[in-house]
């Protein structure tokens, strides 16, 4: 399933409101939506950006944010 690029272009991060980057997998499918200035993953099921602070994933410092 595919994310809309048009809502992508509303979405900022929930905490900061900082822009976020689209991240993909190996077969080029969107996996998380990354907000640098917090160094926070957040996921897409199914298409859907989940944007819930509970839900992201903190990055580890040797990752890029």
């Amino acid at each position: 399933m595919s994310v809309d690029h048009r809502l992508l272009d509303l979405l900022v991060c929930p905490l900061c409101k900082s822009s976020l980057r689209l991240r993909r997998d190996e077969q080029n499918r969107p996996t998380e939506l990354v907000c640098a200035a917090d160094r926070l993953a957040f996921p897409i099921r199914d298409g859907i950006p989940v944007m819930l602070a509970n839900e992201a994933r903190a990055l580890p410092a040797e990752e890029d944010a």
